[in-house]
């Protein structure tokens, strides 16, 4: 505030003159806002919601159950993750990760997030040999999800990596 002082003129020595009033300074222009960019075109079968959100009809589940934990992603057709959930996020830990029951119940959390979308019916892709493969694609359709196509994609080698060399003792 100790500007708006600076902008009064001093009275002459001597004289009572008109003291003039402070000058405002002049607006910055402000700067119009930016065309909007083109946006990206819709899938066909979704559209937009509040907040940007997608709805979305149709997705892909991707169950990866492995010996410790069970872990369930839910994307979109290109691959998008909108719902996620795993053993952990559900607040299990250590051995108790590695069960069917808990498996069941991330496939469930995962549907129920996928499902305050829009999804309805699920791909469902499984990868890996834990304990939880089955439980957990039980618990996506009891979410009430339709599962149109149940796919295993664990990865198999053919003859793999070369092994270690023989243990002499």
């Amino acid at each position: 505030m100790a500007d708006d002082k600076s902008n009064i003129a001093p009275p002459a020595q001597g004289s009572e003159g008109p003291v003039t009033e402070p000058t405002a300074p002049e607006p910055a222009a402000t700067p119009e806002p930016a065309a909007p960019e083109a946006e990206t075109a819709a899938q066909p079968g979704t559209r937009e919601g509040r907040k940007g959100q997608r709805h979305i009809s149709s997705g892909i589940a991707h169950v990866e159950a492995t010996f410790n934990n069970t872990k369930v992603t839910v994307t979109d057709q290109r691959g998008n993750v909108v719902a996620w959930s795993s053993a952990g996020r559900i607040g299990y830990k250590g051995s108790r990760k590695s069960t069917a029951y808990v498996a069941q119940l991330v496939g469930t959390d995962a549907a129920k997030r996928a499902a305050a979308l829009g999804i309805r019916e699920l791909e469902v892709r499984i990868k890996g040999s834990g304990a939880g493969r089955e439980a957990a694609v039980r618990g996506i359709t009891g979410a009430g999800m339709d599962v149109s196509v149940l796919k295993d994609v664990t990865p198999i080698p053919h003859n793999g990596c070369r092994p270690p060399k023989r243990r002499r003792v």
